[in-house]
């Protein structure tokens, strides 16, 4: 058998465009933008804290700090004059981007993109209702954002777009839509469950990149086709919001994460130097998926723990300390005492339990890194065989018998009875009240929820994941567990009290002290270098 690997043009059209990509010229010093490192070290500070009370995957975190910023400074400074500078500035004291990276020049750059971006808002929403003011300035603001990061991380924006390409392009024809005709439709909804499920983007990543693909990128517009865009732009959120909610898009996500593992580890390899050599040599290849497998299955048990501790105390800052708060006022005001072993167990078994979930997650073994090599050798080969080896078929939910859609709905409202019931029982037998048994419930459900979401992260690399038998049991006691921790989470982060403390009530006076110590620093800089 031929150890060369002859590779399909989908592949070899990926790795002229990677070597394409320009690198970015190296920052001349007197040209970057200077945070002193006191200054840095308060932002950085007030930027972990005020991360981890809005849990958030990794990859969202910088467009989200972005947009923070942006609305903060649009508030103070409606016109948003010379507040690029501003903008950048906090960015490299949150550490989104290294010491020393952003210049002069991004701020020029970032400045016309507000700009325009500004004066579209304005024409747009001028003389409409105020739900429709709200509704077009959010989806441009989501644009805007994702346009700014894009702007200030071009090499790292192009590497991901290319990859999703890629991607596209490979998974396009393993999907098979029965009710819907159009082809034009179908790509749209394959190319947005793919940045959905695998890079993991929020609803502004999407809306950027499904307008993006449509139209191009809103600062590239010329007079003309930005004429075009205000004229239409109510029938144009409309048409990308309407393709944001298909059904479609979801199930076909689902099997996307399916298919997940092989490309995780082959986009590693794409980061590599010698990648053209590695990608035509199946003995290289198998060792180098070998290396990248293992290395990435001992990291996957650190981002478990890492995940579990962050979940952790997100809920312990956002939602925990209020319900512990309540739980001591309320028993005492009720039942004219307080439960301090009730509420002993009520602060220790959440982390318990989490701490459970976390080693209790197994990760893929030897036999899983033999299944991820033959699946790449069959991405990349040119004989397509990953291809046609099977197609799915993502169906509109059919109508389904009455009869038994109102049997399962009993069935399923019975496993709500049954775990709670059983939940209560137990806790009648440490004598809980109901106050903290409505508590204890309350945390068993966020850190479920929570934990269940950690698991995800080491499935990410099982190409074929076997349940165990049992599996189907804990599902029938846990599921409405999850389901009420899914609503908790959801309904509550609304009401995220911290998160609105912090946006309202510290951040602006707190950026502004930092901005004060920068200026501070600065002038006594300029009159040290007077002197000498």
């Amino acid at each position: 058998m031929s150890d060369k690997i002859e590779l399909s043009d989908y592949t070899k059209a990926l790795l002229q465009a990677l070597e394409n990509i320009k690198k970015p010229k190296e920052v001349e010093p007197y040209n970057a933008i200077e945070v002193s490192p006191t200054a840095s070290f308060f932002g950085l500070l007030y930027e972990k804290i005020r991360n981890a009370i809005e849990y958030r995957e990794e990859n969202l975190i910088r467009r989200a700090a972005i947009e923070r910023i942006l609305k903060r400074r649009w508030l103070l400074n409606p016109s948003l004059k010379g507040e690029a500078e501003n903008i950048l500035r906090e960015l490299l004291w949150g550490r989104y981007f290294s010491p020393g990276s952003l210049t002069f020049d991004d701020v020029e750059r970032i400045q016309k993109i507000l700009e325009k971006y500004l004066n579209l808002i304005k024409r747009v929403i001028v003389g409409r209702d105020q739900k429709s003011k709200e509704k077009f300035t959010e989806f441009l603001l989501s644009l805007l954002t994702c346009e700014i990061e894009e702007e200030l991380a071009p090499e790292e924006a192009r590497k991901r777009e290319y990859f999703l390409y890629f991607l596209f392009q490979v998974l396009r024809e393993k999907v098979e839509l029965v009710d819907e005709k159009s082809q034009e439709l179908r790509d749209l909804y394959v190319f947005i469950a793919i940045d959905k499920a695998y890079f993991k983007s929020d609803i502004h990543y999407l809306r950027y990149h499904l307008f993006k693909l449509i139209y191009g990128r809103l600062n590239d517009f010329t007079e003309e086709k930005q004429e075009k865009l205000i004229t239409h732009f109510p029938e144009i959120c409309s048409y990308i919001e309407k393709i944001l909610k298909s059904a479609y898009i979801d199930k076909i996500a689902r099997f996307v994460k399916t298919q997940k593992a092989p490309f995780l580890v082959l986009e590693e390899i794409l980061e590599r130097p010698d990648r053209r050599e590695i990608l035509t040599s199946k003995e290289k290849l198998e060792s180098v998926v070998d290396e990248i497998c293992r290395k990435n299955y001992e990291k996957t048990k650190e981002k478990v723990k890492a995940a579990a501790i962050r979940g952790f105390i997100y809920i312990l800052l956002t939602k925990m300390g209020l319900a512990l708060i309540l739980e001591y006022p309320l028993s005492k005001y009720l039942y004219g005492e307080v439960d301090y072993f009730a509420l002993s167990i009520n602060s220790v078994f959440p982390p318990f339990l989490m701490a459970a979930i976390a080693l209790l997650t197994k990760t893929p073994g030897e036999e899983n890194t033999k299944r991820i090599f033959k699946r790449i050798v069959e991405i990349i080969d040119k004989s397509l065989q990953f291809e046609r080896k099977k197609a799915i078929i993502a169906k509109k939910p059919r109508k389904k018998n009455p009869i038994l859609i109102f049997a399962f709905t009993v069935f399923y409202g019975l496993t709500f009875v049954a775990t709670f019931s059983l939940i209560f029982y137990l806790l009648d037998l440490l004598r809980f009240n109901l106050v903290s048994k409505l508590v204890f419930v309350f945390f068993v459900s966020l850190v479920s929820f929570f934990g269940y979401r950690v698991r995800q992260i080491a499935k990410e690399y099982f190409l074929t994941y076997k349940q165990p038998f049992y599996q189907p049991i804990l599902d029938f006691f846990f599921m409405p567990i999850l389901s009420i921790g899914k609503a908790l989470s959801q309904e509550i982060g609304r009401l995220n009290f911290l998160i609105l403390f912090f946006d309202f009530i510290i951040e602006a006076p707190f950026k502004l002290i930092v901005e004060v110590i920068e200026e501070w620093v600065r002038f006594v800089k300029q009159r040290k270098e007077e002197i000498e």
